[in-house]
């Protein structure tokens, strides 16, 4: 264990202790007495006084002191009992710390950098221990208090875990803290008097990797778009990087991928995660993936134990896992024995004697009259107990029924079926049921073709009875290894039967075993009459997706007889179709209909669509969707792999992306497309047996019979052309039925006869070669690459808008791009925070790239007060609540980017004339509203008079000058331009408090008042001279006075200090006399150019950079700000 570091003297504690190890740094010591052979008199004194002494006063025989070169004080810094504890320390101590310690120019540094290094694994250790003894300890309270000290986060930000670790920058670590909260990683470090802070959001991330560097082993890197960090030294560097994964993958699916991704339900909310929520969901997700199981199955225990194996005639040793439906075994030694039992289909489960050859064992009897037995199974009577309460519910919810009939081959077992299930047993070993069976299925299907299609396949070959030989011989061994190792779903699944696949199964069997691998089987019998209520539902309905399907029905193995005719084409269609009404969120995708048409040639319409839905939800997660992310995320994994295990062809094509654009129809439609038909079954049939693998190792298998070629071609056409080719010409020399043609026949019209390759040694080259990869690699690369994917997905979207905008604006495309991320990080922290949570509809990936992140008026005001040069004090929250209603043009109250930045550009780059009409524009409807909360103007009679004029130094004739300049602007204005309204009274008092505010701290104020002064008296005449009728009175001087003494006094911060005040009058702005005071936009503009301040003011260039950089320093502080004080309706900015 590490020790808390104090110094020692050891001038008279050398006899006691032998040096074991020494480095420039750290001494291993063994105590005197221990570990010796010998007898010497020292050393049993020493181990006598050990033996004697109090067990609290006892000292641990190893232990490792840290020594400063020169110094003759050392600092133990762990101990341990036994050789290999100890052992253990000090090659942490190598790894982590012996080369980080030579960048340290000072001895001092360097005892403190280890001391402070110790201090911190010995308080981890602590909360590690103290975390699995209840849920928070109080280590993890403090942990938090210090998380929310010094980032400032709002209470809505979760912490999960917290690590002490080392941050490197450059060559110089920062010993620090590691945060891991629901949306961010954040490291803090106070090291030699310098603070550190890092905000990482989840989202952010472009990669994360174990790396390694000059100083360190093993360190754990994480990029972004502009940085790399280097994090290291922890205590387990394993559990850290594994709950980094969870945290970011659950994050950027999400916020990124919330087009099919579900959440289990424990992190439905966000803010509720644990750490040992992720782990369950970790260890849920890699039970689903290694037993192919449906989504929605919840992973309850997982227990050691062992299952006796007949075939083996013995116990084997591995985990039992039980969920709500399931009991599964697998084997610690992968790929020896697998079980998956069904709930519905278990009988009983008991318990036995306990015996020493038999310890707390337990019985599973299924239905098939088979019965498995577990022994020693810790906490057997919870376990039993959690088993039996499930067992009754799948019972209750699935009720089975049974046929009574004797099998064909002597059989007496019986074997379950559902209503909506054939009688035929694999003793049959036909296709086709009994003549009793097509009568009961005839009765039972409301189907016009519930037999499978293969009655249209005709037979006949170049050697028919060599074939059919090789049929039967197959047949002999799959009913061998059914009597040995069982037929139903819950058979022992064994390298043997992994053997018997990769030959190819028969075909009179082959629908059947493809129903038992995927277990899609259990659906069917789950489910009765469902897929002819969805038929009956959905056939006849005409949408999108059944256009699409029409058009593609016939493209469906065209080559093949059953699809020649109606009586195929419409079971296809069926099935199609009602597969696109169950899941609208996938709907209907090209390649589901090759794959569905090959589903029926080998099984029933009905248990072809349990198949689909075996294939769309489980074993292709993501693959028929919008985006296809599943498909794009294994095709990164397959360079990857690509890269692993053919590193010469690699290294070759630069560019594997060229490599993963041939292979994606590979995935997606599992060689159906690309290959012979009687050829590429097998490989599904391996598909059906070990997933997604089978697709990896037989692609790599693929590329390494044409590697030398693919190494010399020179351009990705001409790899298409070889890798086509080779494709095309791989038979399948076992199949009894006729060879038909792929799609890439024409690739096979050579003058020379091209080799031909057998499918089988093809399947088993790939197994013998690549079949290495286990479940749990795959779904960590998957984990990893889908990170790339996804962001890759984003920066495609801010590229597209970016394009868009850029011809648009006057902004730089540096500033621009800055911009994007400004505004999706505002859409992503309403995401962390805000409850209830935005619509879903505020990122949708189908949606065009410019509609995909778009923000609310909050959001918008949060950008504007931190990005617009228009900043109004007090009142720039007013000023942007108007903008965005003017900007809201289909009032769905959220803004696209284009909107935004077009409004930016005008403020920043736009001419004069532009800026004011923005300005005017957001003073009169729809911006201004009769509810704006500015309505409270400090200027207490709206109804203003000019008979008496305002006079501001020397007088001066504006009426000549003021006609003349509308003369020329209205000759320069465009004739096509709709003529925006008249401004009423109210709304130019709301448009002259805007100008006030504007110049509020500017260089050029006094100036600016004076100009703005004179402006509004000369556009008070103009408005008198359209009244309709005399006014009542005049109050051109009040209106004056209170123009005058709304400018502030050095003392103010605000221009009107009446405006948190309710109004005086209750009848402000009254309707009546508001349309007989009006002014135009020319009358304001005219007037405007008058005062040469004010056109300086104007047309003074703004720098947006110094804006952006301080927004990307203050974005989240302010978000934080509000989220902290949310009855505070408006904010205000600092330093901007």
């Amino acid at each position: 264990m590490w020790l808390k570091p104090e110094e020692v003297l050891l001038k008279n504690a050398l006899k006691l202790w032998v040096t074991q190890k020494s480095s420039c740094y750290f001494v291993l010591q063994r105590r005197r007495g221990h570990g010796e052979g010998g007898g010497r008199l020292t050393g049993r004194l020493v181990g006598a006084l050990d033996a004697v002494l109090d067990s609290s006063a006892r000292v641990a025989p190893f232990r490792i002191l840290l020594q400063v070169p020169g110094s003759q004080v050392y600092s133990p810094i762990a101990c341990g009992a036994t050789l290999e504890e100890i052992n253990q320390h000090w090659d942490w101590l190598e790894q982590n710390l012996l080369h980080t310690l030579s960048v340290f120019d000072n001895k001092d540094d360097i005892a403190s950098f280890v001391k402070g290094k110790v201090k911190a694994l010995i308080a981890e250790e602590t909360s590690s221990r103290l975390a699995e003894q209840e849920e928070e300890p109080e280590k993890f309270r403090e942990a938090l208090v210090k998380f929310e000290a010094r980032f400032n986060f709002p209470e809505a930000e979760k912490l999960v875990a917290y690590y002490s670790c080392c941050c490197w920058k450059g060559r110089v670590p920062r010993q620090g803290w590691l945060y891991l909260s629901i949306n961010h990683l954040c490291f803090y470090s106070f090291f030699l008097g310098k603070e550190l802070k890092l905000v990482i959001p989840w989202v952010d991330i472009l990669k994360l990797e174990r790396t390694s560097n000059v100083f360190l082993t093993d360190t754990i890197r994480i990029t972004t778009q502009n940085k790399e960090r280097d994090f290291s030294m922890f205590l387990n560097l394993d559990e850290v990087f594994k709950m980094m994964e969870q945290l970011a993958d659950v994050t950027l699916r999400r916020l990124l991928d919330n087009e099919v991704f579900d959440l289990d339900p424990d992190l439905q909310e966000p803010s509720q995660i644990t750490k040992r929520d992720l782990e369950a969901r970790a260890q849920n997700e890699f039970f689903r993936a290694f037993f192919r199981l449906p989504r929605k199955e919840r992973l309850h225990a997982v227990v050691d134990c062992s299952l006796w194996t007949p075939f083996s005639r013995c116990h084997t040793a591995g985990r039992m896992f039980t969920s709500d439906s399931y009991i599964c075994f697998a084997s610690r030694e992968d790929g020896c024995c697998n079980v998956v039992l069904p709930l519905r289909e278990v009988v009983s489960i008991e318990k036995m004697e306990d015996t020493s050859l038999l310890p707390n064992p337990i019985i599973v009897s299924i239905r098939s009259k088979m019965a498995f037995q577990f022994i020693e199974l810790k906490d057997r009577e919870n376990l039993v107990e959690g088993l039996l309460v499930r067992l009754k519910q799948a019972h209750a919810n699935h009720p089975v029924h049974y046929d009574s009939s004797p099998s064909d081959d002597g059989m007496t077992s019986s074997v379950f079926y559902s209503t909506s299930m054939c009688s035929d047993k694999f003793g049959d070993l036909e296709m086709v049921s009994s003549q009793n069976g097509e009568e009961r299925e005839k009765e039972k299907s409301p189907l016009p073709h519930p037999e499978p299609l293969t009655v249209f396949q005709q037979s006949g070959s170049q050697s028919p009875d060599s074939r059919l030989s090789r049929e039967q011989i197959k047949i002999s061994l799959w009913n061998d290894h059914f009597v040995e190792y069982g037929r139903t779903v819950c058979m022992f699944r064994t390298e043997k039967i992994r053997k018997l696949v990769a030959m190819g199964i028969p075909e009179s069997l082959r629908g059947k075993l493809w129903l038992l691998f995927s277990d899609a089987v259990t659906d069917l019998a789950s489910h009765p009459g469902y897929y002819g209520n969805l038929v009956e539902q959905s056939l006849g309905r005409c949408c999108l997706v059944t256009d699409e399907i029409e058009r593609d029905l016939h493209r469906s193995l065209p080559e093949h007889p059953a699809f020649q005719n109606e009586t195929g084409i419409a079971a296809l269609r069926r099935v199609l179709t009602a597969y696109a009404h169950r899941n609208p969120k996938i709907g209907y995708c090209q390649s589901m209909n090759i794959l569905t048409s090959v589903l029926l040639l080998y099984a029933k319409e009905e248990e072809a669509f349990w198949l689909l839905v075996a294939v769309c939800e489980r074993m292709l997660p993501d693959y028929f969707n919008h985006r296809v992310i599943g498909a794009q995320v294994d095709q990164s994994v397959f360079e990857e792999l690509i890269k692993e295990h053919l590193p010469e062809l690699a290294e070759h094509m630069n560019d594997l992306s060229a490599l993963a654009s041939i292979s994606l129809s590979w995935f997606l439609t599992l060689f159906l497309s690309i290959m012979p038909l009687e050829s590429a079954v097998n490989v599904v049939d391996c598909f059906f047996y070990d997933g997604i693998k089978a697709i990896f190792q037989l692609g790599l298998a693929v590329l390494e019979a044409n590697a030398e070629e693919l190494c010399s071609s020179k351009d990705d056409g001409q790899a298409l052309m070889i890798l086509s080719r080779f494709l095309d010409h791989i038979k399948n020399e076992d199949s009894p039925g006729p060879p038909i043609g792929s799609h890439h026949a024409f690739f096979s019209d050579d003058q020379e006869p091209y080799p031909v390759t057998d499918i089988a040694d093809l399947i088993r080259d790939s197994y013998e070669k690549f079949g290495n990869q286990s479940v749990e690699q795959i779904e960590h690369l998957r984990c990893k690459h889908r990170i790339r994917v996804l962001q890759g997905h984003e920066d495609t979207t801010k590229q597209n808008v970016l394009r868009v905008v850029i011809p648009e604006v006057s902004i730089l495309p540096e500033d621009l791009d800055e911009l994007y991320d400004l505004f999706k990080r505002a859409h992503m922290m309403s995401c962390y925070w805000e409850h209830p949570r935005p619509m879903p509809l505020r990122h949708d990936p189908s949606r065009p790239y410019a509609e995909q992140y778009r923000i609310d008026a909050r959001q918008f005001a949060h950008l504007f007060q931190l990005v617009s040069p228009w900043t109004c004090g007090v009142h720039t929250e007013i000023l942007a609540e108007r903008t965005f209603r003017l900007l809201d043009d289909n009032m769905d109250q959220l803004m696209e980017f284009k909107a935004f930045v077009s409004c930016l550009d005008i403020m920043y780059n736009g001419e004069m004339n532009e800026k004011i009409k923005l300005l005017y524009r957001l003073h009169i409807p729809p911006a201004l509203t009769e509810n704006d909360r500015d309505s409270q103007s400090p200027l207490k009679n709206p109804l203003l008079s000019t008979s008496r004029p305002l006079v501001l130094g020397d007088t001066i004739d504006y009426q000549k000058q003021l006609k003349q300049m509308i003369k020329d602007l209205a000759k320069e204005k465009d004739k096509t331009e709709k003529e925006l309204p008249k401004m009423s009274q109210r709304e130019f008092i709301q448009f002259c408090k805007t100008l006030y505010s504007m110049f509020h701290e500017d260089p050029e104020e006094n100036e600016l008042y004076q100009a703005i002064a004179t402006v509004t008296t000369l556009l008070l005449q103009i408005g008198e001279v359209g009244q309709r009728s005399s006014s009542s009175g005049s109050c051109s001087q009040e209106c004056s006075e209170e123009l005058q003494a709304s400018a502030p006094s050095p003392e103010q911060d605000s221009v009107f200090v009446e405006t948190g005040k309710p109004p005086q009058d209750p009848q402000a702005f009254p309707e009546a006399g508001e349309g007989d005071w009006t002014v135009s936009l020319e009358h304001i503009l005219a007037s405007l150019l008058t005062e040469q301040s004010l056109v300086n003011f104007f047309e003074k260039p703004l720098n947006i950079k110094s804006k952006l950089e301080n927004a990307k320093l203050n974005q989240y502080s302010l978000k934080a700000l509000e989220m902290s004080h949310p009855p505070q309706p408006e904010l205000k900015l600092n330093n901007l």
